[in-house]
């Protein structure tokens, strides 16, 4: 996993509450174990004819589109089944970003340990950048900051420990690898305790 960056992009803005993980990537595409070619599955079936041609009107399928970085989702973002597949897409596709009023704890938690930043922001600013989807915003996940075009600023909570691991690009696994030397200091000085007591 990449480092996570601070980075400006223009949004996609997709208005539509309670978008759960099958309309983010359908059931039938769960079968593969890579994530290669999941961002062409990404709402498929928002995305695509029943014969697999393009929507030209969906906003995915929109040239400008391709160079965002910032999803601008409505409320309740990510509900439904548990499937990293979901936030494997999103990242698949160009996305480093998602922001919503809200997003189901599951989708926010494969969200954060696959690279995807899932932003909350209050229902006042969620408006704000509705009414200029097409704005540029600045993420700072070391600062915990959304900036929005014009200036202003606001933060945005994420738990250390996931920020921590996506300023370090390093999933939990990694995390713990990291720590391989404190790991063994720690168990030599366990051993050498143990070993002193059964002396005793």
């Amino acid at each position: 996993m990449e480092k996570f960056t601070k980075f400006e992009s223009r949004m996609v803005a997709l208005p539509v509450d309670n978008i759960d993980t099958d309309q983010i990537i359908p059931a039938r595409f769960l079968k593969t174990i890579s994530k290669d070619g999941l961002g062409d599955q990404l709402f498929y079936d928002w995305r695509y004819e029943s014969d697999g041609s393009p929507k030209p009107d969906f906003i995915l399928n929109q040239a400008e589109s391709k160079t965002r970085q910032v999803l601008l989702a409505g409320d309740n973002f990510g509900c439904g089944s548990s499937r990293e597949h979901a936030p494997w897409a999103l990242t698949q596709y160009g996305f480093r970003a998602v922001i919503s009023t809200s997003f189901a704890d599951i989708f926010k938690q494969n969200s954060l340990k696959n690279g995807l930043l899932p932003i909350v922001v209050s229902r006042e600013t969620h408006a704000r950048l509705f009414a200029n989807p097409g704005a540029t915003v600045g993420v700072d996940l070391e600062a915990r900051t959304l900036t929005i075009e014009g200036g202003a600023t606001v933060q945005f909570p994420v738990d250390e420990f996931s920020r921590t691991c996506l300023l370090q690009g390093v999933d939990e696994l990694g995390y713990i690898l990291a720590q391989d030397e404190a790991i063994r200091a720690y168990e030599a000085r366990r051993t050498g305790s143990i070993n002193t007591l059964a002396a005793a």
